[in-house]
């Protein structure tokens, strides 16, 4: 079973058992965090698309740790004028744990999101292009 979430404004690629490392969500240290927002499901027989979100389908995390990020260091400089600056920063940051994803509730998805086979494109007529006009040679 695999999901496609959105998370921290970015998509994530998700299975029971994955590890994200996100940008700082407000949730403590070994509380879950419910994401519904879930752009794509499947079970292994059935995939669940949704239009934009998959009604009913959520993801359970669980927060292992708040951290900070690596040390990010810009140094500014204008040339021949002596001027320098230096600034650091480090990104806050959370990991979590993928514990379960759940359709509906826990139940199968809904006939009208389950999709068994993609669809494919309707085929379209190649435009032939039309003939160009003939150039007169009369001088």
């Amino acid at each position: 079973m695999y999901a496609i979430i959105e998370l921290a404004g970015r998509q994530w690629n998700v299975q029971p058992g994955t590890r994200l490392e996100v940008n700082r969500v407000g949730a403590e240290v070994g509380a879950q965090h419910v994401v519904d927002q879930v752009l794509l499901a499947a079970d292994g027989e059935r995939l669940a698309i949704g239009r934009p979100y998959v009604a009913g389908a959520k993801v359970v995390l669980e927060v292992q740790e708040h951290r900070l990020g690596p040390k990010v260091i810009s140094y500014h400089f204008r040339r021949r004028e002596n001027w320098r600056k230096t600034v650091g920063h480090r990104q806050r940051l959370t990991r979590l744990v993928v514990k379960e994803i759940l359709l509906n509730g826990g139940q199968a998805p809904a006939p009208e999101a389950v999709a068994s086979e993609p669809k494919r494109a309707a085929t379209r007529k190649k435009r032939t292009p039309a003939p160009r006009p003939k150039r007169s040679t009369a001088a």
